[in-house]
């Protein structure tokens, strides 16, 4: 499938945001899908990524997280000076603008003539947790979550006192998590909190470990583990396509 990439610059409640398109060339209408970064904001293996999930007949928006910080379509780098400033900025943005962003993406994507109505979630690391957040929103009918941080420990955005657990109720779609044993920022007992929380809740989610670290998925650096990273995406498309290309349970 051939694609189109392009930009836009969406507003929200706290200022302009640049976005990043990838949908499938041609005519039709194709559910939507929010992919949101990690702390790098839209880096050449997020770019990567939202290619695969494009390429399977999706309009993918894909936001830069911290649009209040940095000019528009600013990427990070993976080194150290980059890094500290993403993980800095994750906890000074408030928690409203992530939640802000999220509902502006979605009504860009609904709004769209090549977008269907159906929506969905996706996300690695931070963006892990801001799709679990996304899944909070009516409509979006599927969310998919990647080694999603700080859920466990309530410290997303301003203050580090995030409500996500406290919020499982407005969840209404079905949710995959997808995690690695070995990931320091998600330890067992953080990731066992998390999951009785769904399962007590009643949620309807997957959930999926494996023998990797953090950032297993991204294509770029020595934690890249390119088999599992295949057969985590396999479980994206298998949730996405019942979901939200056929609307299935």
């Amino acid at each position: 499938m051939l694609l189109v990439e392009e930009t836009e610059i969406l507003d929200t409640p706290t200022g302009p945001m640049g976005t990043y398109l990838f949908r499938p060339a041609g005519e039709g209408a194709f559910p939507g899908l929010v992919f949101f970064s990690e702390i790098y904001q839209v880096t050449g293996p997020i770019a990567r990524m939202a290619r695969q999930l494009a390429g399977q007949g999706y309009v993918v928006a894909v936001p830069e997280v911290y649009h209040e910080f940095e000019p528009p379509f600013t990427p990070f780098a993976y080194d150290e000076a980059d890094t500290a400033k993403g993980n800095r900025y994750k906890v000074e943005k408030e928690l409203a603008s992530y939640d802000g962003d999220a509902r502006a993406v979605l009504a860009h994507l609904e709004n769209r003539a090549d977008c269907n109505g159906r929506l969905g979630a996706f996300g690695i690391c931070l963006g892990g947790h801001l799709s679990f957040r996304a899944a909070m929103n009516p409509n979006v009918s599927a969310a998919a979550c990647f080694y999603a941080t700080d859920i466990h420990t309530r410290s997303l955005g301003r203050g580090q006192n995030d409500d996500s657990l406290d919020r499982l109720g407005e969840i209404s779609g079905e949710i995959a998590m997808v995690w690695g044993r070995q990931d320091p920022h998600i330890p067992r007992a953080g990731r066992d909190l998390l999951r009785a929380a769904l399962s007590d809740r009643e949620i309807d989610f997957s959930w999926h470990e494996f023998n990797a670290q953090h950032a297993f998925a991204r294509d770029e650096g020595h934690r890249y583990n390119p088999a599992l990273a295949r057969i985590g995406l396999d479980i994206v498309f298998e949730l996405f396509q019942r979901r939200l290309q056929l609307g299935l349970g």
